[in-house]
């Protein structure tokens, strides 16, 4: 039930209590009518004084109470998830990815981050848990746009907040790749077959090269061909980086995989600083001597000079030697029982990870050399670092231990945000998708520091599991058709929430 003010035809106001639960319009009671304002103003009070009575006394009409509950329920048009968008919304603008004005961008980097499937599945997830229509075609044209124009302005949103909560210090980055194998068979211009470190050498694959800085946050990316070579793929990213944002001075952390004589010239000669992880199985005769010479304890490092410019750290850690032993002797364990199947051949026996440790007897005889396996005991727990930097020894393995923070993206990447299969093969739209990715990661990563900062117990996984339990409620109510909406709070895990974030 209502108020109405229906005006006559003779000038006059007319103040009625009109009824709709029926679906149609109906007079319970006309309250007074006048063309006085000042009756007209008394006459709404009293209707209003009506309305309030007679709904205190169907709310206190129990016999009704099962009837007026089956009447509200049915004035319910949308129960939606609301959790995540209050949550995630609220992290969203604060690093500043409204600035796109895109509802579609927002939708498909959320559902990333809470329902990681294909575009088609999106949609359906999109509609069901958030009563949006959306069609798959919209998609598409907006990961054309994604692509073609906004995906630099979102690496620069990225940028400038990262650069705000370090204080505005970035020169310390991080870089590593990864490969994002297809389910496919033909190569094409940028999935092509290579190097996989997922194992699928068979398939074609793209390599994604992964700038981030110094506590993970993600900074820049890049997608190249699976079949470039990886140690190619950190000077064109690292050095768009730097020219984009007018950074003078970068120190480059990076892992062993990225090290070659080329690009530390080249990083020497743009002026970097570096610290890479040293192979010092690969160093000169003379490095090796001086590390085999080297009596570290636990916990202890050192300092060897390469030359002028470039000194190798080396470290020894208890626990990495036992993991050291421990992986030779699983890879060797493999070999073994691979020659026991007849699975290896002379045709395996080369230089790569374990099957150094093969000898080929004869034309066909392939045995396990365990002299070449003992004589590597040596090297078990030592770690090399190489650096152009005047920074300490700590400083040099303190921040060199900051990469495995990078591991960390990618392997959230793949696992929670499951970056991977990806269901396109247009070059432009694996990019889009690829973009969609990098701001899950950052909105990840975002939570994961608010998290921190409040001093919070909760996991970024388990806020968001939460965030989807808070559901909304639409509804119009049954005396007055008014519309209401309604956050549904049940338990103490959803309030904390609520709380903890001032959602």
């Amino acid at each position: 039930m209502f108020i109405r003010e229906k005006k006559n035809k003779s000038g006059k106001v007319s103040i009625q209590i009109i009824d709709k639960s029926t679906g149609k319009y109906k007079v319970i009671k006309t309250i007074g009518c006048s063309e006085d304002l000042s009756k007209i103003k008394e006459y709404k009070q009293k209707a209003a004084k009506w309305l309030e009575e007679q709904t205190s006394q169907i709310s206190l009409d129990f016999t009704n109470e099962k009837q007026q509950i089956e009447n509200y329920l049915e004035r319910i048009s949308e129960i939606n998830v609301i959790g995540t968008d209050l949550l995630l919304g609220k992290i969203f603008e604060e690093i500043g990815f409204s600035q796109l004005k895109e509802p579609l961008f927002r939708h498909l980097v959320f559902s990333r981050i809470c329902y990681p499937v294909s575009k088609l599945q999106t949609i359906d997830y999109i509609m069901k848990y958030h009563s949006i229509e959306i069609n798959v075609d919209k998609i598409y044209r907006y990961l054309d746009k994604l692509n073609n124009k906004q995906k630099t302005e979102v690496q620069e949103i990225s940028f400038n907040h990262t650069l705000k909560i370090l204080n505005n210090t970035i020169n310390i980055v991080f870089y590593d790749v990864t490969t994002l194998y297809f389910e496919i068979d033909k190569e094409d211009e940028i999935r092509k077959t290579g190097f996989s470190k997922e194992g699928k050498h068979q398939n074609p694959q793209i390599v994604l090269g992964l700038l981030v800085s110094i506590d993970g946050y993600p900074l820049a990316y890049e997608i190249f061909e699976g079949n470039k070579f990886e140690g190619h793929t950190m000077l064109p990213v690292i050095e768009s980086f730097k020219y984009k944002y007018k950074l003078e001075k970068l120190v480059i952390i990076a892992d062993s995989g990225l090290l070659s004589q080329d690009n530390i010239k080249i990083l020497q000669e743009q002026g970097y600083e570096y610290i890479l992880g040293a192979g010092i199985k690969n160093e000169s005769k003379e490095i090796k001597q001086k590390i085999m010479q080297l009596n570290l304890k636990n916990g202890e490092s050192t300092i060897i000079s390469k030359n002028e410019n470039t000194r190798i750290i080396i470290s020894y850690s208890d626990s990495r030697s036992k993991k050291d032993r421990a992986n030779r002797e699983k890879g060797l364990n493999r070999l073994e029982k691979q020659i026991k199947s007849g699975i290896l051949t002379k045709s395996n026996v080369n230089k790569r990870g374990y099957n150094k440790y093969l000898n080929l007897e004869g034309e066909t005889k392939v045995s396990i050399n365990r002299l070449a396996f003992e004589e590597d005991n040596k090297w078990d727990g030592l770690k090399g670092y190489i650096t152009n930097t005047k920074l300490s020894k700590e400083e040099i393995i303190d921040n060199y231990g900051h990469l495995w923070k990078i591991e960390k993206a990618f392997r959230i990447s793949k696992s929670d945000l499951k970056i991977r299969p990806i269901y396109h093969r247009l070059k432009h739209r694996i990019e889009a998708h690829i973009c969609i990715s990098f701001v899950a990661y950052k909105l990840y990563k975002e939570l994961e520091r608010q998290l921190k900062v409040k001093k919070s117990i909760l996991s970024p996984e388990k806020a968001i599991e939460i965030a989807k339990t808070i559901y909304q409620i639409k509804m119009t109510t049954p005396l007055n058709n008014e519309k209401i909406e309604k956050i549904i709070i049940t338990n103490n895990q959803q309030k904390y929430l609520i709380g903890l974030f001032e959602l």
